[in-house]
């Protein structure tokens, strides 16, 4: 092979896609890749159009390489986003501002549903008229007319990696021009860039125009220390990703959630268990690679991750875990629909919306009537009691917000229990922290009863398994409630700190026990995705619900020993307090600059003895 030869095969692979391998930060080629980028933004970084315009440029370069032909879509986005804001800013009439801003809303998040939910309306209409309309992907057939080809496939719809993240970015850059928090950024590679800038276009965080457009012009500055904390973010985030997700995910988690019935109980459990410690390291993992990769070019990611598994109680938890997203429902779904003040009449529209689409679902229409006689049932409740009325309607727009968060991840059943188990945890919480230690004590005695009565009489394994949390979390309250009844109002720093770790354990069971239906619904075909996922989540609930064998778990420990002990250090780090953990970063930072170097290619090394045959994609590539 000629030296020509070699050149045209590198500059072929160079600037082709190959979608059985996108460009993911835990290959060398994407580090390769950096490097060539950085090396050419240092040499104008200073001259802030020609800056902006270049990581434009490599931006949309990274993503044609992550997901090839959807290129165009992201650029359909951006050029759109950036000529309607303009125009928003000019219309000075408020009908024609709501109207612009409503179409453009509906754009955005029609170009979401396409790609993300065609399985599922096209199934819906098939089953509501009687029709057998099979998917069709428009986009593809428009490629192949516009290229004479038949190179992209018309019939099936691929998810666009990163679709969500870059539209909802772009509903909140119109939303925030319309609501006058932001002028429109008047040159289109300032714009392009923001859009799209590379280390969090396909996963994350979800990033504000207001929280970044103000960096775009100002001098790069990046100090020595900032510099060492950004290698450490970067390490940190490998780290999560290669050591913790991917090796529990290869090695344990993922083998027993494709064939739950090959393993125990105990397997299972510690399967979920270790699945909830993965999800965290592999997404918290790309954002602290992506918020060290984006200081290092001198711009500043806002916060994704707050140590969730630290949280006390469901409200917290979603507080601390993909913040981003949190506010982002926050304050563009959860108080336009009005919040903790009142009820509109969007909240009555996705109450009924998605009474239908749980019918749907479930392929049962008494779903539907369950929502409409809990929601007529309320609806007297807050006729009846005034005084309640503000409570009820906060904890109704809640849930809505949290089954639609569960919808966004995909249109399955078991996504939509995911979002309605986290919604019924942050409603039960805020009314069980209005209610005294006695009236606790007895609720969760009467529940625990029930479960107790449900489980020695059905022999249902999921009562089984209710009963056995029911009554940890009754003799955990009991004890709570003695401890506070023997010195009321003074209690002891080490009373305070048990009551709290605590209630974390119980918060960190809770959000684990929802991670079942989450995993169950992920990495799965959307035409197949419903039933598949249900079962998956049927057959590991009975495995764990159903008797253990207890002598044989001292001998299943060790022989999952590596990846349970991978799980206690990983949880055990997620546990340090913060000030130490901000200790470590600030000692790691101030390393002399060769010494950094040769701890960096110490921990390179030892990384790369835990990669596996094919490196695992980031989780959220898929949403």
């Amino acid at each position: 092979m000629t030296l020509a030869d070699i050149i045209r095969d590198f500059a072929v692979s160079l600037f082709s896609f190959d979608q059985a391998h996108p460009l993911l930060f835990t290959q060398f080629y994407f580090w390769a890749f950096f490097a060539l980028v950085f090396a050419v933004f240092s040499l104008f970084h200073s001259k802030v159009l020609l800056r902006n315009g270049f990581l434009f440029a490599v931006s949309l370069f990274f993503y044609y390489k992550t997901s090839g032909v959807f290129l165009a879509l992201l650029v359909f986005v951006i050029v759109y986003n950036y000529f309607a804001a303009k125009g928003l800013y000019r219309l000075k009439k408020e009908g024609w501002r709501r109207a612009l801003t409503a179409l453009s809303v509906v754009i955005d998040l029609g170009v979401l549903a396409y790609f993300k939910y065609a399985y599922f309306i096209t199934d819906f209409v098939n089953n509501l008229f009687g029709l057998s309309i099979e998917v069709h992907d428009v986009l593809g057939e428009f490629l192949n007319a516009l290229t004479g080809t038949s190179l992209f496939r018309v019939d099936a719809i691929i998810l666009p990696v990163g679709i969500s993240f870059f539209t909802f970015q772009a509903v909140s850059y119109i939303v925030d021009v319309k609501r006058q928090k932001i002028a429109p950024v008047q040159n289109f590679l300032d714009f392009g860039f923001y859009l799209s800038f590379f280390p969090q276009l396909v996963a994350g965080p979800i990033v504000r125009a207001v929280e970044f457009v103000e960096q775009l012009h100002k001098p790069y500055n990046l100090s020595r220390r900032w510099f060492g904390i950004a290698i450490f973010w970067i390490m940190n985030g490998l780290l999560k990703k290669l050591i913790l997700a991917d090796y529990m995910a290869v090695n344990f988690a993922d083998r027993v959630f494709e064939n739950p019935l090959l393993y125990s109980g105990f397997e299972n459990l510690s399967a979920l268990f270790c699945y909830s410690l993965q999800v965290y390291a592999d997404f918290s993992g790309y954002t602290d690679i992506a918020t060290g990769v984006a200081m290092l070019m001198g711009f500043y990611l806002p916060k994704n991750f707050n140590s969730p598994y630290k949280a006390p109680n469901t409200q917290d938890f979603w507080r601390r875990w993909h913040m981003t997203l949190s506010r982002w429902l926050r304050d563009y779904l959860y108080i336009p629909l009005g919040g903790n003040r009142n009820a509109s009449a969007g909240t009555f529209i996705i109450i009924a919306a998605i009474a239908v689409i749980g019918s749907f679902l479930s392929g049962s229409w008494w779903v539907a009537a369950a929502v409409a006689a809990l929601a007529a049932g309320i609806g007297i409740w807050a006729w009846r009691k005034p005084s309640d009325r503000k409570l009820i309607t906060t904890n109704i727009n809640s849930m809505n917000t949290m089954l639609l968060g569960g919808l966004w991840h995909g249109a399955s059943w078991n996504f939509m229990i995911w979002g309605g188990l986290n919604g019924i945890g942050m409603v039960i919480y805020k009314i069980w922290t209005k209610r005294s230690m006695g009236v606790k004590l007895l609720i969760i005695s009467l529940v625990t009863a029930l479960c107790g009565t449900l489980s020695f009489t059905l022999h249902y394994p999921v009562w089984n398994m209710f009963f056995v949390w029911t009554m940890i979390i009754l003799v955990g309250t009991a004890v709570k409630a003695l401890i506070r009844h023997s010195r009321p109002g003074h209690e002891s720093p080490a009373a305070k700190w048990c009551s709290n770790a605590w209630d974390i354990f119980q918060t960190f069971v809770f959000i684990t026990f929802t991670r079942l239906f989450f995993r169950s619904g992920s990495n799965l075909d959307p035409a197949l995705a419903n039933e598949q996922a249900w079962n998956t989540a049927k057959n590991m609930v009975n495995q764990i619900g159903s008797h253990w064998d207890i002598g044989l778990v001292p001998a299943m420990i060790h022989q999952h020993r590596a990846v349970l002990i991978l799980f206690v250090l990983g949880m055990l780090i997620h546990w340090l307090p913060e000030r130490f953990k901000r200790r470590y970063r600030l000692t790691f930072s101030a390393l002399p600059l060769p010494v950094m170097a040769l701890v960096v290619v110490l921990i390179v090394i030892f990384f790369y003895q835990f990669i596996t045959a094919d490196l695992q994609s980031f989780i959220y590539f898929q949403f």
